[in-house]
């Protein structure tokens, strides 16, 4: 049953009775993060009580990825594994990308779900929830255009930055992507909604905002432009640190080049996608550009802004691949010089173009697995020499959190480093000047420089 996602704000709790709890768990990218935190806020303002482990939780809720087979995959099994934490009378939902694509199909594989909500339903939440206690199922995934959700006051969990949705959905079809169908086509928030929320976020103590889109630097709300978003971000007061995820290389105009340089808060990284460094393997995906043509908008941002970071996204496998396509990869990499990369083996995606490719451009799984495994050496190789020039650097960072290990603390510098620093967790949230004392290739050691501290108050309310 699709219902409507619009009018059920009526959905209130009842006083005096005990407060529902909801466990929500999430996978895939920061627009997911950034959604989870809209639900609960939606939720908490609905009398529900966020709790960060699924035992017992009234309401389990799973936030999904849809970008690879395999993320969905994982959704399911863990689907399975939730059942044990379920009390009789929990409510399992799916959210996100993967409810939108499959819709129905989630309640035909996982029976023990009551809820299939896309990006586009979550304000719907009470009042679906409500229905399911009352035993019935809902799947709600239609788009809606004016949805911003700019009512709605996100339950941040994050710690030290804040994610701001400035944008939903994509025009850009390229072929292996299933995100035009998951979130629809591309709209933007008004540019004063943006700066109220993240004046808002200044409020509650955060001096580091990630402004999201699909391809946030298109963002329009047909007044402004992203360059004057950059700007009118960057000068709200109590903001230290700007950055944006994820930026296409076609809507780099000068005038955001610019904004970027010229707005101090603006962090000096960038990640850009690339893909492939062929131009005949990047019009097969449809990416709009020529291998010409992301170098030159590599030149253009490094010669604007000293000292740039770059990281990307590459896939390997694409449909048609062939060594001399590989190969220009591979010399892209090794000309850019990227900082780091995140990189894929080409995942088919029920509904976008490249599944409808001719079968014998397939790339035999032996072949893209020895190619992704040069790939990888390759970056990883430039990364290490990258920041083996850096030792000995002095840079301000932003400690997060508690590293892995429990005995070091996990630091961001402005342009993306991780540095490890040695203090106590009392420090999160500081700002703290350090020296980049070592190298594991990947991530760096600091040491403290000084007594000097600044401090950053995190947000009373939190997870």
């Amino acid at each position: 049953m699709t219902v409507p996602v619009l009018h059920f704000d009526d959905a209130v709790p009842v006083p005096g009775t005990p407060k529902p709890t909801v466990y929500i768990e999430t996978y895939g990218c920061q627009m997911n993060v950034a959604d989870s935190e809209l639900m609960y806020g939606k939720l908490a303002a609905h009398g529900y009580e966020p709790v960060d482990l699924p035992d017992g939780a009234d309401v389990i809720l799973v936030n999904t990825c849809a970008i690879r087979e395999n993320a969905e995959t994982r959704v399911i099994g863990r689907l399975g594994e939730l059942k044990r934490f379920m009390k009789p009378d929990t409510i399992v939902g799916v959210t996100g990308c993967m409810a939108q694509r499959l819709g129905p199909r989630v309640l035909d594989q996982a029976k023990h779900v009551s809820l299939v909500v896309g990006p586009d339903g979550y304000r719907a939440l009470p009042a679906l929830l409500d229905g399911a206690r009352r035993g019935e199922k809902f799947t709600a995934t239609d788009f809606d255009l004016e949805e911003h959700y700019e009512d709605v006051v996100a339950r941040r969990f994050e710690g030290v930055k804040a994610w701001i949705p400035v944008q939903r959905g994509c025009d850009y079809r390229c072929t292996y992507c299933i995100v035009p169908t998951t979130r629809g086509p591309e709209r933007s928030r008004k540019l004063p909604d943006v700066v109220r929320e993240v004046q808002q976020v200044v409020e509650q103590g955060l001096s580091e905002v990630v402004l999201l889109g699909q391809t946030v630097n298109s963002y329009t709300d047909g007044t402004h432009d992203f360059a004057d978003l950059l700007r009118a971000v960057g000068a709200v007061d109590g903001i230290r640190r700007v950055r944006y995820t994820s930026p296409h290389p076609n809507d780099f105009s000068d005038r955001v080049i610019a904004a970027m340089a010229e707005t101090p808060t603006v962090c000096e990284h960038i990640h850009l996608p690339m893909q492939s460094g062929s131009t005949s393997m990047l019009k097969r995906m449809l990416r709009r550009y020529s291998r010409e043509e992301y170098l030159e908008c590599v030149a253009r941002m490094r010669a604007a802004i000293p000292g740039l970071a770059l990281t990307t996204d590459i896939i390997v496998g694409f449909p048609g691949e062939t060594d001399e396509e590989f190969e220009d990869t591979l010399s892209l990499v090794r000309e850019v010089r990227f900082d780091d990369a995140f990189m894929f083996k080409f995942s088919p995606r029920e509904g976008t173009p490249a599944t409808r490719m001719p079968p014998e451009w397939t790339i035999p799984d032996a072949l893209v697995a020895q190619r992704f495994e040069r790939l990888v050496a390759t970056v990883r190789g430039i990364s290490r020499e990258n920041n083996l020039k850096r030792l000995g650097d002095t840079t301000e960072v932003l400690v997060e959190k508690v590293a892995r290990d429990g005995e070091l603390l996990q630091a961001r510098s402005r342009d993306f480093k991780t540095v490890m620093v040695p203090a106590d967790s009392a420090r999160i949230g500081d700002y703290l000047t350090v020296q980049l004392t070592g190298t594991t290739g990947a991530t760096f050691t600091g040491t403290p420089v000084g007594d000097k501290k600044e401090r950053v108050p995190l947000p009373m309310a939190t997870l």
